[in-house]
C-alpha cells in the first residue's frame, strides 16, 4: 500500500491528515560535495605522510572517507521511515513504516482517545503519546519539540472537532 493509500480508505470526509517523516539537512549534491571535499583532504594530506615515509597512515585516511561515506549511508536509509495520521468524524488511524518496511498500523474512536503530553520546561514538548483504552501510542517523535507542540495542537482541533461530530443537516426547502 502506497501512502496516499491510508486517505482512500476512509469513507467519511477528512478531518486531519499528516505524513511524519524525518528531517534530513543534507541533499544529495550536499552529500557529494561533503564526500569530494572529504577525499580530497584525505588523499592530500596522506600523500604528505605517505612521502615522509609514513606510509600506514595513508590507509587510515581512506578508512576516515570510508567511514563517514556508511555513517551517511546508514542516515539516509533511517529518513525512509515515515509516519501517518489520519482522523474522520469515526475514526483515528494511523501507519508507522520503519526504515526496513515493518509497518505497523492501529485504529481508535476519536471519542476515546485523548492526547497526552510529555512537556519540560527548557526543552518542550519532548513526547507526545495518543491514549486510548489503556494503551499509550507514541507519535511524532521525529519531529522537533516546536514541530511536535504544532503537530500536537492540530491534532487535538482534529479529536476536537471529530467528537463534535459533522455538522447538522441544513433544512431543505
Amino acid at each position: 500500500m502506497s501512502r496516499n493509500d491510508l486517505a482512500e480508505d476512509f469513507t467519511g470526509p477528512m478531518i486531519f491528515s499528516a505524513v511524519v517523516t524525518p528531517h534530513r539537512s543534507l541533499n544529495r549534491t550536499g552529500f557529494l560535495i561533503v564526500m569530494a571535499a572529504l577525499s580530497i583532504i584525505s588523499f592530500v594530506t596522506g600523500t604528505v605522510f605517505l612521502l615522509m615515509g609514513a606510509w600506514p597512515v595513508f590507509g587510515f585516511f581512506g578508512l576516515d572517507v570510508l567511514f563517514v561515506y556508511l555513517a551517511f549511508r546508514a542516515n539516509y536509509r533511517a529518513a525512509a521511515a515515515c509516519e501517518e495520521v489520519t482522523v474522520t468524524p469515526g475514526e483515528l488511524r494511523g501507519r508507522k513504516i520503519s526504515h526496513r518496511g515493518k509497518t505497523s498500523e492501529w485504529t481508535c474512536n476519536p471519542l476515546w482517545v485523548r492526547l497526552e503530553r510529555d512537556h519540560h520546561e527548557e526543552f518542550g514538548l519532548r513526547r507526545l503519546f495518543l491514549v486510548s483504552r489503556g494503551e499509550r501510542l507514541q507519535v511524532a517523535d521525529v519531529l522537533s519539540p516546536q514541530e511536535r507542540e504544532s503537530f500536537a495542537a492540530a491534532l487535538a482541533a482534529a479529536i476536537g472537532e471529530a467528537r463534535r461530530g459533522p455538522p447538522p443537516a441544513a433544512p431543505s426547502n
